[in-house]
């Protein structure tokens, strides 16, 4: 079947995208890794010895940056629905995060170690209903927020991405009613035209 118009020009933009380059020079798995590099470049989110939970890991860039970054000072817990090839010093946690039966396994493996960031680049399928996706997108957001209140240490943080648009500005009251701190990011590798944000929340208040 012939690809259409928007498709084949959405895959020489990628094929020439510096950062898709990049990560194919450099290892990384995706482009992505990037976002999560910039962040922290900034921002210093990654110490040694936490314990991380990255939701929506596949297909690992964030985990691998994690990974790299903790230099086996610390132990990363990967949750996807979609499949992803083992990372050293990553436990991959197959499965749908909307499930209480993933969320329970998860919970297990945490071993009642509170982690010190909540990594969760979550995104929905997208049907191309903007209404619809920005709904689901929100949705992911919350259980990420959800998780990270019940979880985080009192001094952890939780880095999340959000779609601007319907939702956004109360999602962003509920982060500054359970975080000390929240910043805005929107790092160079994230592309000017995407919709999406990430949400940087800092310290639990009590």
């Amino acid at each position: 079947m012939k690809r259409s118009r928007s498709s084949n020009a959405w895959l020489r933009e990628h094929v020439s995208d510096s950062y898709v380059q990049r990560a194919r020079a450099e290892g990384y798995r995706s482009r992505a890794a990037y976002k999560l590099l910039q962040i922290d470049d900034r921002d210093h989110l990654l110490r040694p010895g936490d314990l991380v939970v990255d939701l929506g890991a596949s297909p690992g860039g964030w985990s691998q940056v994690v990974a790299k970054r903790q230099q086996g000072r610390g132990r990363v817990i990967a949750v996807d629905m979609l499949a992803m090839e083992p990372l050293p010093g990553v436990v991959f946690l197959p499965g749908d995060f909307r499930q209480q039966e993933v969320l329970d396994r998860l919970q297990e493996l945490l071993q009642e170690q509170r982690p010190g960031l909540v990594l969760s680049d979550m995104s929905p399928n997208i049907s191309g209903i903007s209404l619809c996706d920005q709904a689901q997108g929100m949705h992911l957001s919350e259980l990420a927020l959800d998780f990270a209140r019940q979880w985080l240490q009192p001094d952890g943080c939780l880095l999340v991405k959000v779609f601007q648009g319907q939702g956004f500005d109360d999602f962003l009251v509920q982060m500054r009613l359970h975080f000390r701190l929240v910043c805005l990011r929107k790092p160079d590798a994230s592309r000017d035209r995407s919709p999406e944000v990430y949400l940087l929340g800092r310290g639990l208040k009590a």
